[in-house]
């Protein structure tokens, strides 16, 4: 009498047996001789009912159809169940495969079971089913983001080499309206321009982003607690949002961007496959109508499509987009030079800031547009960025008195100047600048001669520049020697008169006669 089978053998006998497998190779898969397949093959088509209605019948169903206890062979079962313990063990070991310990379990055991029965022992021994949960997705509450893993391409003009691009998707799952762009990369300037395209796309902002877990918006990946890209946290905060992080391998997270992206390999690949695009502009145009297409197609199941959804009940529950749009920041450090400027490497110039913080370390934050300096969190200088390489630029309010005082030079700030000490001081200066081509070289000596009302006065002052000028002569020494040796005190028509000698008299004197 054959051997007795049990219902899990029965099952893949029926199987192999439909798939058009002879008995002989039927029972050398199974590890069973080839009398018992023999009968049990008789048995089956004893029974008139078809290799598919069999498989479907549930195990109480079958048993009253081949009723036997099993005859598996104890100590061979005993040994597989052993061994399939520690196969248990590796499960989750990188590289894991059954291949690879049906082999080792063949070389190490008499009468080893095939590889198919080994797998199926092994599922029916660690039986697991891992259940699905469906989400209920409140609108405006989150926007799921990722990039598609195939890319779409565009012909360089000049050259004809073809360049790859990165597909962005995003979705607002409540009414799963989608937004799909092509852009250049996965870096953080280009995924925070993409997300930034997409609210304006939406028009509003969701409580959430939803995100992969990209170099370019997470920094350190954790099951718990990942940590945010410093430029992506200042977009959420600019646009009133949160990021959220999917858990590292768990696609289940965020499925329905996955969907979304499938349906963009359908809907948008697709179509675009035998097309040829010149430029990143023409691809995301085109990319644009079939979007829009995609969009206002009808559920099968809801009679709406995802545009009628998002414009009915979602677009209610986004926030208000911002006034300004969010500009990309990147960040460096200086020190603050002796001068009190800080050195800004990416366009090789320089930024003042108040004088007080000469020598310390700074944090610059700039933009395309703006250049911020921070000390200790705290923002001490803002200026409008200038990409024109070596230039200084400046707010007067950041330098110290002196400093500020050297800025304002100028003709016209001496003259005004001279002006408060009289006339004739006034003229001096005027005389001093107007001389020169490059008035500057007198900047020096002009403010030695206004030093000198400290000392003398104003009007001292004022009638040694009308003697100066009385005698054409312009120079510092000239009004110092005269106010310390009291000149400006004597009469100026008798001092400079051409017919009064200004030799004294002396006995000793022969004059001019004395050579005749």
């Amino acid at each position: 009498m054959a051997n007795k089978l049990d219902l899990m053998d029965i099952r893949q006998l029926i199987r192999l047996h439909s798939d058009g497998l002879s008995n002989r190779k039927v029972g050398k898969t199974l590890g069973i001789h080839r009398n018992t397949i023999n009968d049990y093959i008789r048995r089956i088509k004893a029974t008139e009912v078809s290799p598919e209605e069999l498989l479907n019948l549930d195990d109480a169903e079958l048993q009253e159809l081949f009723p036997s206890h099993t005859t598996i062979d104890n100590d061979r079962y005993e040994q597989l169940m052993a061994f399939l313990e520690g196969v248990h063990k590796a499960r989750h070991h990188p590289g894991f495969t059954f291949q690879y310990h049906h082999r080792e379990y063949v070389n190490t055991h008499s009468n080893p079971y095939s590889e198919t029965q080994f797998i199926e022992h092994y599922r029916r021994k660690y039986t697991r089913e891992k259940g699905s949960m469906k989400l209920e997705h409140q609108p405006g509450n989150e926007m799921f983001i990722d990039y598609a893993g195939k890319k779409l391409s565009v012909v360089d003009k000049n050259t004809g080499e073809i360049k790859d691009v990165e597909v962005f998707v995003a979705i607002l799952p409540n009414s799963q309206y989608t937004y799909v762009k092509a852009c250049y990369s996965q870096k953080r300037e280009d995924l925070i321009g993409c997300i930034t395209n997409a609210l304006s796309f939406y028009g509003g902002v969701p409580k959430a982003i939803v995100s992969d877990n990209l170099k370019s918006a997470v920094t350190r990946a954790c099951k718990y607690e990942p940590e945010i890209n410093r430029s992506l946290k200042e977009f959420a905060c600019h646009y009133g949002c949160a990021i959220n992080p999917t858990r590292t391998y768990s696609p289940q997270d965020k499925a329905l961007v996955e969907n979304a992206v499938n349906l963009t390999y359908q809907r948008i690949y697709h179509p675009l496959r035998e097309m040829t695009f010149f430029s990143l502009e023409e691809l995301n145009q085109q990319i644009r109508l079939l979007l829009n297409r995609y969009n206002d197609q009808l559920f099968q199941r809801k009679q709406a499509s995802r545009k009628e959804l998002f414009q009915s009940v979602e677009r209610g529950y986004l926030k208000p987009l911002p006034v300004s749009k969010y500009e990309l920041k990147d960040y460096k450090r200086a020190k603050v030079q002796k001068m009190g400027y800080v050195y800004f490497s990416p366009d090789k110039t320089y930024y003042s800031v108040p004088y007080r913080f000469i020598g310390k370390q700074t944090q610059l934050h700039y933009t395309q547009s703006t250049v911020e300096v921070f000390y200790n969190h705290q923002r001490i200088a803002i200026h409008h960025r200038n990409p024109v390489t070596g230039t200084y630029v400046t707010h007067k309010d950041h330098l110290c008195s002196t400093h500020k005082a050297y800025l304002e030079w100028s003709p016209d700030h001496f003259k005004k100047k001279a002006l408060k000490h009289g006339q004739a001081v006034h003229d001096f200066v005027r005389g001093l600048l107007d001389g020169y081509d490059y008035p500057e070289v007198n900047y020096r000596r002009i403010t030695g001669i206004l030093q000198l009302s400290k000392e003398y006065g104003s009007e001292r002052l004022n009638k040694a520049c009308k003697r100066a000028l009385y005698a054409d002569t312009f120079s510092y020494h000239m009004i110092k020697n005269i106010l310390k040796n009291n000149l400006d005190g004597h009469p100026l028509e008798q001092s400079l008169d051409a017919t009064t000698s200004h030799i004294p008299e002396h006995e000793n004197v022969r004059g001019a006669d004395y050579f005749n």
